[in-house]
C-alpha cells in the first residue's frame, strides 16, 4: 500500500510541476529596470514607441527619434509601485534644423533612470537586526541622430548602468544602442533597433569579503526590435505596434494607440509583454492620459498612466511632467 501511495504522490508532484508557469529568464537577467519603459506616455502606450515621430519624444526607444521632436522637450516622471520599490524618469530631447531644414535635422536626447528598493530589513549572522538597507540602479543615456533625407534617419546612444547593490559592493556597465527610423509616407512610419550591445556588470566582492571575494561579469540580454506606426492628423489618432526578441529567449508583441479627445487631452491605451515565446506568461495592459496648457509660448503638461501587474500585489501608476520650450 505504501508503494502505491509514494506512486501517486510522485505523479501528483510532477503533474503540479508541469502545471506551473514557465517563465522566461529575461526577467531575471541584468537590468531589468531598464526594461519596465520610460515615462508615463511610454508606459501607457505598452512601451510600442520604436516608430513614432509625434509628440514628446525620448532616445530610450529609438536613438533615431529626436531629429522628430519639435521644441526642447524636457519630461520628468515618478512611478508608485509595490513592494518598496522606486522607479523614477527625467530626459531631455532637441531638434537642430542645419541650415534652416528639418530634413537635414540633427537631434540629442539625454536621460536617465534610477530604480531601487528601500526598507530591506538588515540582519547579522546571529539573525539580529542592523538597520535597514537599500539599493540603487541607475542609467544615464546619451543619444545623437541625424536625418539623412526626408524619409531616414539614423541614431546611436551610449549608456553608462552604476549599480549599487551593498555598502562597498557595486557593479558598472557600458553599452551601445543602435537605431534607424524610415518614413514610408506621411502617416506611416517603420524603424528597428539593437539595445544593449555588449552591455554587462562587472562585480569585485573582494573589498566585502577579502580574499573569499570574487569577480563576475553578467551580461544583459540584448534586444533587436522591429516597429511601425500610423498616424492620422485628421483624426488625431496614433497607432504603433512592435516586435521584440531578445538573445531567442523571448519574442515579444507590443501595441499602442494615443487619441486627441479634445484639444491639448490625449487618452491612450496599450499592451506591454505579449509572449509569444511563453504563453503562461500574462501581458501587462495599460492605459492613461496627458493634459497641456500653454504659457507665453512654453507647454506645460501632466501625465499619468497606470499598468497591471500580474505577479505583484499592486499595479503600477506613473506620473509626469512634460514641458515644451
Amino acid at each position: 500500500m505504501k508503494k502505491y501511495l509514494f506512486f501517486i504522490l510522485v505523479v501528483f508532484t510532477v503533474a503540479a510541476q508541469a502545471q506551473q508557469p514557465k517563465f522566461s529568464k529575461i526577467g531575471s537577467m541584468p537590468g531589468s529596470f531598464s526594461r519596465m519603459g520610460f515615462g508615463a506616455r511610454g508606459i501607457g502606450m505598452g512601451n510600442a514607441l520604436t516608430a513614432v515621430t509625434e509628440g514628446n519624444l525620448v532616445s530610450y526607444y529609438n536613438p533615431a527619434l529626436s531629429v522628430f521632436q519639435e521644441g526642447n522637450s524636457f519630461q520628468t516622471a515618478y512611478t508608485f509601485l509595490s513592494l518598496d520599490r522606486s522607479l523614477n524618469f527625467i530626459s531631455f530631447t532637441r531638434r537642430f534644423d542645419l541650415g534652416g531644414k528639418k530634413e537635414r535635422a540633427a537631434g540629442i536626447s539625454a536621460g536617465i533612470i534610477n530604480s531601487g528598493v528601500g526598507k530591506i530589513d538588515g540582519r547579522d549572522n546571529q539573525g539580529l537586526q542592523t538597520g535597514e538597507l537599500s539599493t540603487s540602479e541607475n542609467q544615464f543615456f546619451l543619444a545623437l541622430a541625424k536625418r539623412f533625407s526626408e524619409k531616414l534617419a539614423v541614431g546611436i546612444g551610449a549608456k553608462f548602468y552604476y549599480y549599487k547593490l551593498y555598502k562597498s559592493v557595486t557593479a558598472s556597465g557600458v553599452g551601445i544602442d543602435l537605431g534607424l527610423l524610415y518614413k514610408i509616407n506621411e502617416e506611416f512610419t517603420a524603424a528597428a533597433g539593437v539595445t544593449d550591445i555588449n552591455t554587462s556588470y562587472k562585480w569585485d566582492t573582494s573589498n566585502l569579503y577579502g580574499t573569499e571575494g570574487q569577480i563576475s561579469t553578467d551580461k544583459f540580454p540584448v534586444l533587436k526590435k522591429l516597429g511601425v506606426s500610423y498616424f492620422n492628423k485628421n483624426l488625431g489618432l496614433l497607432a504603433s505596434l512592435e516586435f521584440e526578441n531578445s538573445n531567442g529567449e523571448t519574442n515579444i508583441i507590443r501595441a499602442g494607440a494615443e487619441y486627441n479627445l479634445y484639444e491639448n487631452l490625449y487618452i491612450r491605451a496599450g499592451v506591454d509583454q505579449f509572449n509569444l515565446s511563453n504563453p503562461d506568461f500574462l501581458p501587462k495592459p495599460a492605459a492613461g492620459f496627458s493634459y497641456s496648457r500653454s504659457f507665453d509660448g512654453i507647454s506645460v503638461g501632466v501625465d499619468y498612466a497606470f499598468m497591471i501587474e500580474q505577479y505583484s500585489p499592486q499595479d503600477r501608476h506613473v506620473v509626469g511632467l512634460n514641458i515644451v520650450f
